[in-house]
Protein backbone atom coordinates (compact mmCIF):
# COMPACT_ATOMS: atom_id res chain seq x y z
CA UNK A 1 0.00 0.00 0.00
CA UNK A 2 2.74 2.61 -0.15
CA UNK A 3 1.80 3.91 -3.28
CA UNK A 4 -1.02 4.86 -2.06
CA UNK A 5 -1.16 8.76 -0.93
CA UNK A 6 -3.37 11.19 0.40
CA UNK A 7 -4.35 14.58 -0.71
CA UNK A 8 -0.68 16.43 -1.58
CA UNK A 9 -0.23 18.79 1.24
CA UNK A 10 -3.82 18.20 2.75
CA UNK A 11 -2.64 16.98 6.31
CA UNK A 12 -3.40 18.60 9.67
CA UNK A 13 -0.25 16.68 10.83
CA UNK A 14 1.98 18.85 13.10
CA UNK A 15 5.53 17.79 14.80
CA UNK A 16 7.17 19.89 16.78
CA UNK A 17 11.25 18.46 17.45
CA UNK A 18 11.87 20.77 19.78
CA UNK A 19 9.57 18.89 22.14
CA UNK A 20 9.97 15.43 21.29
CA UNK A 21 12.05 13.00 23.31
CA UNK A 22 13.14 10.19 22.00
CA UNK A 23 10.97 7.65 23.17
CA UNK A 24 10.35 6.05 19.97
CA UNK A 25 6.57 5.30 19.92
CA UNK A 26 5.15 7.67 16.49
CA UNK A 27 7.16 5.38 14.42
CA UNK A 28 6.00 2.39 15.90
CA UNK A 29 1.94 3.38 16.11
CA UNK A 30 2.11 4.90 12.47
CA UNK A 31 0.54 2.52 10.49
CA UNK A 32 1.94 4.16 7.29
CA UNK A 33 5.68 4.96 8.15
CA UNK A 34 5.46 8.54 8.40
CA UNK A 35 7.55 8.81 11.06
CA UNK A 36 11.07 7.29 11.11
CA UNK A 37 13.65 7.88 13.98
CA UNK A 38 17.07 9.18 13.63
CA UNK A 39 19.67 10.89 15.66
CA UNK A 40 17.81 10.28 18.79
CA UNK A 41 14.73 11.80 17.86
CA UNK A 42 11.95 10.91 15.72
CA UNK A 43 11.88 12.07 12.10
CA UNK A 44 9.40 13.21 10.05
CA UNK A 45 8.95 11.56 6.66
CA UNK A 46 6.42 11.83 3.55
CA UNK A 47 3.76 13.46 5.10
CA UNK A 48 1.52 13.29 2.22
CA UNK A 49 1.40 9.50 3.58
CA UNK A 50 -0.49 10.33 7.12
CA UNK A 51 -4.12 9.38 6.90
CA UNK A 52 -4.99 11.51 10.44
CA UNK A 53 -5.64 8.63 12.34
CA UNK A 54 -4.08 10.36 15.54
CA UNK A 55 -2.46 7.11 16.58
CA UNK A 56 0.90 9.45 16.26
CA UNK A 57 -1.18 12.25 18.73
CA UNK A 58 -2.34 10.08 21.22
CA UNK A 59 0.58 7.89 22.34
CA UNK A 60 3.05 11.00 22.06
CA UNK A 61 3.65 11.43 25.72
CA UNK A 62 4.89 15.05 25.42
CA UNK A 63 2.09 16.09 23.08
CA UNK A 64 5.12 16.97 20.05
CA UNK A 65 2.53 16.35 17.43
CA UNK A 66 -0.77 17.58 17.00
CA UNK A 67 -3.24 16.09 14.47
CA UNK A 68 -6.75 16.82 13.75
CA UNK A 69 -8.38 13.35 13.53
CA UNK A 70 -10.71 12.62 10.98
CA UNK A 71 -10.44 15.69 8.46
CA UNK A 72 -8.27 13.61 6.03
CA UNK A 73 -11.18 11.63 5.45
CA UNK A 74 -9.81 8.16 5.54
CA UNK A 75 -12.70 7.09 3.87
CA UNK A 76 -12.34 8.42 1.25
CA UNK A 77 -8.93 7.33 0.88
CA UNK A 78 -10.72 3.64 1.52
CA UNK A 79 -13.32 4.72 -1.43
CA UNK A 80 -10.01 5.66 -4.12
CA UNK A 81 -8.74 2.52 -3.60
CA UNK A 82 -11.35 0.37 -4.29
CA UNK A 83 -12.79 2.44 -7.18
CA UNK A 84 -9.28 3.64 -8.36
CA UNK A 85 -10.19 6.97 -8.38
CA UNK A 86 -8.86 10.16 -6.85
CA UNK A 87 -9.75 10.44 -3.25
CA UNK A 88 -12.05 13.08 -2.68
CA UNK A 89 -13.39 13.66 0.57
CA UNK A 90 -16.02 15.80 -0.57
CA UNK A 91 -16.59 17.55 2.92
CA UNK A 92 -17.21 21.11 3.98
CA UNK A 93 -20.22 23.63 3.19
CA UNK A 94 -21.01 22.94 -0.27
CA UNK A 95 -19.37 19.08 -0.75
CA UNK A 96 -16.48 20.58 -2.61
CA UNK A 97 -13.76 19.23 -0.36
CA UNK A 98 -12.91 22.59 0.90
CA UNK A 99 -12.25 21.74 4.76
CA UNK A 100 -9.04 19.73 2.95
Amino acid sequence: MSEFRYLEDATTLVYDVEKCIGCGVCPTVCPHGVFGFEEGKAKLGDRDLCIECGACAKNCPVQAISVNPGVGCAMAILQGWITGKEPSCDCGPEGDGSCC
